[in-house]
């Protein structure tokens, strides 16, 4: 054999070994990493305006770091323990909703018959119970794993800021470890900035403030719970096509139903204010970005979420767009792709 072969299947074989080891290493605290690259990712925007004021790199950080710590462990310590009994309380009214009764009234000649309308009542409740009882326990799970969960918060934390202090470096660290040419890295990092800022604030950062914007609808209105049904809406507005209309129409239905008319009024008014924004907000961070169709970002929040769990609603379709793009990147065709869809501007020049 070789000499130099055999030389270069050694060191092969140990640098998978050690990225094996690396891997198992780091596969707890694995989630906790991609967390803080995704804030640092976020938040750079915010780091390179604060560092121009500051003319200090290691403190503007340190600044934000802080924050964000603060705005994170402040609600956790003052909302769990609301969130816990609010939850509780919608498991405990989920068991006693009739679902049966409202569906009749509407689809009187669907549920003529009473053995179909107790089997779909008895799926409706069954999920209905499953969905909240999922969500108990995972607000539940904050108690009971808290110091488990400080550490994870220490790794994301130590992460982010690191990342948020080096990003130049890191990038071009990254760079240097690719096999393309220099314009398709170029290519590549440009695309992959593009759709990650797609997904990130354009699907996450405006579905999150849909949720907020529903929730301070139900606390102004005073819709009992409103804090359980705000973490509701909050995950529903990440979903694309979903939204939050999904839980603040039934919410106004049911008040309408009770009799409060204002309530439900006041409901659907801060409904289809979160519904504008993200009709106002979206275009600014997609329409001259290279972005995705809406249904792959669905469809790859939905498998991130079996994967990876809540923080697969943000992995599930980044890892898809950046399959997507260096598919792009190997088609090399003038042609713009069906799945990565291009800036009209840059497809205006293409042409």
């Amino acid at each position: 054999m070789d000499e130099t072969y055999f030389k270069q299947m050694v060191t092969f074989g140990i640098l998978v070994i050690l990225v094996v080891l690396s891997f198992l290493l780091l596969r707890p605290i694995l989630m906790s990493i991609i967390v803080g690259i995704v804030f640092a990712f976020i938040l750079s925007p915010l780091n390179d305006w604060l560092k121009k004021k500051l003319k200090a790199p290691n403190l503007s950080g340190i600044l934000i770091s802080i924050v964000l710590l603060l705005l994170i462990l402040l609600p956790m310590w003052f909302l769990t323990p609301i969130m816990i009994d609010q939850s509780l309380k919608m498991y405990f009214a989920a068991q006693q909703v009739d679902f049966v009764t409202p569906l009749k009234n509407i689809f009187p000649s669907i549920f003529a018959s009473e053995q179909f309308s107790a089997e779909i009542g008895s799926i409706i409740s069954s999920f209905v119970n499953k969905t909240i009882n999922s969500l108990v326990n995972a607000v539940s799970g904050i108690i009971l794993n808290f110091p488990q969960i400080m550490l994870q918060l220490f790794v994301a934390f130590f992460t982010f800021y690191f990342v948020l202090r080096d990003k130049d470096k890191l990038v071009q660290y990254i760079k240097s470890l690719l096999p393309f040419s220099k314009d398709i890295e170029n290519k590549f990092f440009e695309q992959t900035q593009g759709i990650t800022i797609s997904v990130l604030y354009g699907q996450i950062l405006i579905g999150v403030i849909q949720g907020i914007i529903t929730g301070i609808g139900f606390f102004v209105f005073g819709v009992p719970n409103y804090l359980f049904l705000t973490l509701l809406a909050i995950i529903a507005g990440v979903f694309p096509i979903v939204g939050t209309t999904i839980i603040w129409a039934p919410v106004a239905i049911y008040a309408l139903v009770g009799g409060n008319t204002v309530q439900a009024l006041g409901v659907i008014a801060f409904g289809t204010i979160a519904v504008f924004i993200d009709n106002i907000l979206k275009p600014m961070f997609v329409s001259q970005r290279t972005s995705m169709p809406t249904s792959l970002v669905l469809i790859g929040m939905i498998g991130g979420f079996f994967l990876f769990g809540v923080l697969g609603f943000i992995l599930g379709p980044l890892i898809l767009a950046y399959l997507l793009i260096i598919l792009e990147i190997y088609r090399n065709k003038r042609v713009p792709g069906l799945l990565v869809q291009e800036p009209a501007s840059k497809l205006r020049i293409s042409i």
